[in-house]
């Protein structure tokens, strides 16, 4: 490996060199590679994001639906003979009639008027059962149409995230021809730029509350476990997919998304770090770690790297930390 090695590649959005498409030393091709491969992360942190706006939709879909069956239940419960006593009864004829019919059929002025109380509590239930009748149809049309919508948006973002993955598996294909043809050397230079160096002795202190305790062993324990794109687990990961999978074992649910686990729990400065707090890289947001204590932090880094301890001073792309387990 020479200053003078000349590696031709494909530059994919975001990178660059001293001649467009071309690294004339093996530190270019290097950060050419490290470039790529952080762009790569940053399409699968979209799908991903795409991924949990699309389960969003669904359950809205889902939900409007249901309230769709509801109001068809409430009513077909109004049974249509007490609907059609209520239209009749509420014309001016129908009262004149009932009050008539009252009238000779009492034996008493009392009678008389405990009877018309009567009716006139009777109205007042069929009156509110014409107004529940009409509220009950008129959230029936809402609910189709709010599920109509829902559907529609759910369908978009689904082809959305087909055509996200498709120009994924494409950048994926060239990451990986220009990963392989660089040396070990270069290889390694191209993984400490993008993901850190891999520490030997892991050094994590005590968790503040027991729900970050056992958000960072479970972190811990898939060290050594392969990066694949859009995993979470049991047995490999991506970046968003490993702090999610770790907090699950705690009983937190986090989104499969570093953009959206960055917006979750309390933010936290860089030094007021502790154990289990999420720290995130790059802006916008596409890189998500766990701190674990004296400087360190564990991460899914990046595809062809294992599940690994590192610095967190390592890591280029500093953005922010966020507490999770607070209580």
């Amino acid at each position: 490996m020479g200053a003078t090695t000349a590696l031709t590649v494909t530059l994919l959005p975001g990178t660059a060199a001293a001649e467009p498409g071309r690294a004339t030393t093996a530190e270019q091709a290097a950060q050419l590679v490290a470039d790529a491969s952080h762009q790569l992360e940053v399409v699968q942190e979209q799908v991903n994001t795409a991924r949990e706006a699309l389960t969003q939709q669904q359950a809205a879909a889902d939900a409007a639906q249901q309230a769709v069956a509801d109001a068809q239940q409430q009513l077909d419960a109004l049974d249509g003979q007490v609907r059609q006593i209520a239209r009749t009864a509420y014309t001016t004829g129908g009262n004149q009639l009932v009050g008539l019919d009252v009238m000779l059929t009492s034996d008493s002025a009392d009678e008389f008027i405990s009877q018309l109380g009567t009716l006139d509590a009777i109205a007042g239930h069929t009156n509110d059962v014409v107004e529940q009748v009409s509220q009950a149809a008129a959230a029936a049309d809402t609910a189709r149409d709010n599920a109509d919508k829902a559907e529609a948006q759910a369908q978009q973002t689904l082809a959305d995230i087909e055509a996200k993955q498709a120009d994924l598996e494409k950048q994926k294909a060239d990451y990986q021809r220009q990963y392989d043809a660089l040396s070990a050397p270069q290889q390694a230079a191209a993984t400490r730029a993008s993901s850190g160096q891999s520490l030997t002795t892991i050094a994590a202190a005590p968790a503040p509350t027991a729900a970050a305790q056992v958000a960072v062993n479970t972190a811990l324990a898939q060290v050594g476990d392969p990066y694949v794109w859009g995993a979470a687990g049991p047995n490999a990961f991506d970046c968003s997919g490993l702090t999610q999978y770790a907090y699950a074992a705690a009983g937190i649910s986090l989104p499969h998304s570093s953009s959206a686990q960055s917006r979750m729990g309390a933010p936290v400065s860089r030094d007021a770090l502790q154990p289990g707090d999420l720290i995130f890289f790059y802006s916008p947001v596409s890189h998500v770690a766990m701190y674990i204590g004296n400087g360190q932090m564990v991460h899914a880094s990046t595809s062809g790297q294992p599940v690994k301890v590192v610095s967190v001073d390592s890591m280029p792309g500093y953005n922010s930390a966020r507490r999770i387990a607070t209580g």
